[in-house]
């Protein structure tokens, strides 16, 4: 099998490392175990020291009661049955996709969106059709295209809500509008749903599962969870042969998940009120950050983001955003990804939601580095 290589996560093993700023993560800033634990009511250090006799056994095959119970309480009407524990989001998208996509295929991807939902079916052989957001439309489908783009062969429609790297979140009455071209032509809907979670107002965010019989939803515990380290993600749907289809190949990648993961994300799932308190602080504070920096910098400008942790960064150089990437790191030690890595071109893609200070830094050493240049 040929795939291209994943720009972003390619880019992110390449420059991370050397960052002093990093805006390029997409996490809430992320835990420590001990901050976990404190929130959780237990004792940190009672806690970890028995922890010494864990059995590292496989633990649950398919996921402990209490994970699946967790993941499904994220939901509204999902039973532990419909829940299916991934290694990460990013292996809940390779199981999803290349356990229903077929090279007959055809299907519908949103774009930008992550690498994942249109590389892995153009390798299996399957027609990838895009379905372009643009910033004139507030990075949301244009229901119009949509339907023109699916037809009887169309398998799967795929969006990302949340969306990476806009920061849109599609609104109820589109998405019901989606569900209803989907039906059409008896595609499923698989919605990336890793930044769904954290609104503003504290509102439930509804899931593609809440919508629709064939929807698929992807998420886990590392960007609003702030807990990337478990590697703990997860496939939810109410149809049956999605579940079925996702066990089977389930046996050849994944087996189970760690019982360390699954024990640290059934307390974050369990004390997920006090967790989204703390993280919808930050982002809060840091969306009011950044949307000042960018109204208050000449070479910039952004649709500003409603949800998610990311927001697209445009600039007036006439310079390609890997070239600036490469040379921000380099001589300014802040980190972005380039609007390239997203298959566009003059933006770039920021990440605000992990420490203040950072942030404000970082994007004052980006605001130098734009009037140097």
């Amino acid at each position: 099998m040929k795939i291209k290589s994943f720009k972003v996560e390619q880019w992110m093993n390449d420059y991370e490392n050397d960052a002093v700023y990093n805006l390029g993560e997409t996490c809430i800033d992320s835990m420590t175990l001990k901050e976990l634990l404190e929130l959780s009511g237990r004792n940190a250090e009672e806690f970890l020291a028995s922890l010494a006799d864990k059995r590292m056994t496989y633990g649950y095959i398919d996921g402990s009661p209490e994970l699946l119970a967790g993941i499904a309480g994220l939901y509204k009407e999902v039973h532990t049955n419909q829940v299916i524990p991934t290694h990460g989001a990013i292996g809940a998208n390779h199981q999803v996709i290349t356990s229903l996509i077929e090279p007959k295929d055809n299907m519908v991807s949103v774009m930008p969106t992550y690498q994942q939902h249109y590389s892995i079916p153009e390798s299996i052989g399957a027609e990838v059709r895009p379905l372009q957001l643009y910033p004139e439309n507030i990075f949301l489908p244009d229901l119009k295209v949509l339907r023109s783009l699916v037809d009887k062969d169309t398998k799967m429609i795929t969006i990302n809500n949340p969306n990476n790297p806009s920061g849109s979140w599609i609104p109820l009455d589109i998405m019901k509008e989606i569900v209803k071209i989907a039906e059409s032509v008896d595609a499923y809907i698989l919605s990336d749903e890793v930044y769904r979670g954290i609104a503003e107002d504290d509102s439930y965010m509804p899931s593609i599962v809440d919508l629709y019989e064939k929807g698929i939803s992807v998420s886990s515990m590392s960007k609003v969870f702030s807990l990337a380290g478990l590697r703990m993600g997860w496939i939810v749907s109410k149809d049956e042969g999605v579940l079925q289809a996702c066990r089977r190949r389930r046996d050849y990648d994944t087996i189970c998940c760690g019982v360390l993961d699954d024990l640290f994300a059934c307390i974050a799932l369990a004390s997920k009120d006090k967790i989204f308190e703390r993280n919808r602080k930050i982002l809060n504070q840091n969306r009011a950050i950044l949307d000042k920096w960018v109204n208050e910098t000449e070479e910039v400008h952004y649709v500003k983001p409603v949800a998610g942790t990311t927001a697209l960064i445009y600039y007036d150089k006439d310079i390609p955003s890997y070239d600036l990437c490469v040379r921000l790191i380099k001589e300014k030690g802040v980190l972005f990804t380039p609007g390239s890595c997203f298959e566009l071109e003059g933006c770039l893609r920021i990440g605000y939601a992990f420490d203040s200070k950072t942030l404000k830094e970082g994007l004052d050493k980006f605001t130098e580095f734009l009037r140097e240049i």
